[in-house]
């Protein structure tokens, strides 16, 4: 009798272990969602709004350099058959008020560094 209430106990939990696709799992993104066509926008001498106009306002603002912005975006899939977890960014520095760099997980066009008033 022990046996079979061992083995109804262990089929039923396997059974169960089974079961855990059904429950639907949102995906949770985080942060600035940005599109490669408008990283491409960004010039060289950019000044801050013009940057703010084109990707937004960042995440995160370094607190001892203002001069440092950061573009995170988190993106946690609720169930792994939707793709993997991934994360992306792109830090901008500014100097004297106007775009003199940035670096991250994205192709920079070939025109960045190309002022836009020329």
């Amino acid at each position: 009798m022990k046996l079979l209430q061992s083995l109804f106990i262990i089929t039923f939990i396997s059974s169960l272990a089974g079961c855990t696709d059904w429950i639907y799992r949102i995906d949770v993104p985080q942060g600035n969602f940005l599109e490669e066509k408008d990283v491409k926008k960004l010039r060289i001498g950019m000044s801050k709004e013009q940057v703010i106009y084109v990707l937004g306002r960042p995440v995160v603002k370094d607190s001892f350099n203002h001069d440092t912005w950061y573009y995170v975006y988190d993106m946690k899939r609720g169930m792994s058959k939707r793709g993997e977890d991934f994360q992306k960014r792109l830090i901008i520095q500014f100097e004297e008020d106007k775009l003199i760099s940035a670096e991250g997980d994205f192709e920079l066009s070939d025109d960045f560094n190309t002022p836009l008033d020329k």
